[in-house]
Order: C-alpha cells, then sequence, then structure tokens
C-alpha cells in the first residue's frame, strides 16, 4: 500500500474509503485498485482505528453507487461514448468486445461471476450497460456481487490484521490473496445456486 494512499485513509477515514471507491468503480483508475483498499480498510478496523461494520457500509453504498452511475450512462449513452471515445477514457476496446462475447455465451451468470473478479468488475458493468442487459436483471446481481465481494475483501483483510506488515508492503501478494479470495467466493456461490436449482427441479 503506497504511504500516500495509506496517510489518506488514516486522515480522512470513511471520507477517504467512499472517494477512493467511487472515482474508480466510475471509470477513473487510482494508483491502488479498490480490492488493496478494502484489505487495507479491513486492517484498520482490526486496529480499531475503523468500526468494521461502518467500513462495510460505506464500502458497499459507494461500489453500489458508482456502478450504477456507469451502468446507466452506458446504458443510454454507450455507443455514442464509444464511437467518440476520448483517450483519457481507460476502455480498452479489446477487451470489450472478449467479454461482450462471454456476456452473448453465458448470459448473467457471467456478469455475476465478472463482478466478483477482481480488475474487471468495471468493465463487467461497461458491457452490461451498452448491451442494455435489463436494469431489473442487472440490479440484483449488482446489489448481490457488491455486498458479498465488499464484505469478503473487508472481513480478509481484517483476519490478515496479524499478518499485514507482509501483506501490505507487498501488492503482488496482496494480488495472490485477491485471486484466491475471488476463487473461493465464486466458487461457493456457483455451488450455492446449483445446489438451489437442484431443490427447486
Amino acid at each position: 500500500m503506497p504511504e500516500e494512499i495509506s496517510s489518506f485513509i488514516i486522515k480522512h477515514g470513511y471520507m477517504a474509503i467512499c472517494i477512493l471507491i467511487f472515482i474508480q468503480e466510475i471509470g477513473i483508475p487510482n494508483p491502488v485498485p479498490n480490492e488493496i483498499v478494502l484489505l487495507y480498510t479491513g486492517y484498520l478496523s482490526f486496529t480499531h482505528l475503523l468500526s468494521l461494520p461502518l467500513t462495510i457500509i460505506v464500502a458497499i453504498l459507494s461500489d453500489l453507487i458508482a456502478t450504477l452511475i456507469l451502468y446507466f450512462v452506458f446504458f443510454h449513452f454507450g455507443n455514442y461514448i464509444m464511437e467518440n471515445k476520448p483517450r483519457w477514457l481507460p476502455i480498452s476496446v479489446t477487451r470489450l468486445k472478449k467479454l461482450e462475447k462471454n456476456v452473448y455465451d453465458k448470459g448473467l451468470t457471467f456478469i455475476f461471476i465478472g463482478r466478483m473478479t477482481p480488475f474487471i468488475r468495471g468493465y463487467v458493468t461497461v458491457i452490461a450497460g451498452l448491451l442494455r442487459i435489463r436494469p431489473r436483471a442487472f440490479l440484483p446481481i449488482t446489489i448481490i456481487s457488491t455486498i458479498i465481494w465488499c464484505t469478503v475483501c473487508i472481513i480478509s483483510g481484517f483476519l490478515l490484521g496479524p499478518s499485514w506488515s507482509l501483506v501490505g508492503k507487498n501488492l503482488l501478494f496482496s494480488h495472490v490473496i485477491l485471486f484466491i479470495i475471488s476463487i473461493i467466493v465464486i466458487i461457493i456461490v456457483i455451488y450455492f445456486f446449483k445446489k438451489r436449482r437442484t431443490k427447486s427441479k
């Protein structure tokens, strides 16, 4: 975790969490991915500098509001934005086309899994808007995935509290942890849905 980011969070608390999560989820790149920010805020909750429940609530609301703004912008103005895309807009057309194919092939399941995967969550939101996925289908997926993802990342940071000196100084190690967390969460969610479908049949 870069010192300037950690100092910003320590100094401004929940407001800093809100700002950092919001601006990245809405499409503005941060020096540090939101997933690392969430892990760090979990660690600060471990040190009692922040309240764990309040941190989770602030993170969920910030992520959710930014995601919905991004979705509705691309839902209504997506074609115009892509045709007149400014150079500073951090959206790779190549990556979008790959994700678009996955959405066509796997439908809403891919959107849910994509929203639970680090580094492509924002792209999945953009794709959902561009493809004009209906709000009544996208909103439940977004709410559930946001609650799960923010809560799991923050609690993971809380549980990693005693070992944070190792995690916080090594971004590569943090990314590995996030990847493992993502895989575990996705497997649990898929298992839950499969079990639920089996029972319903």
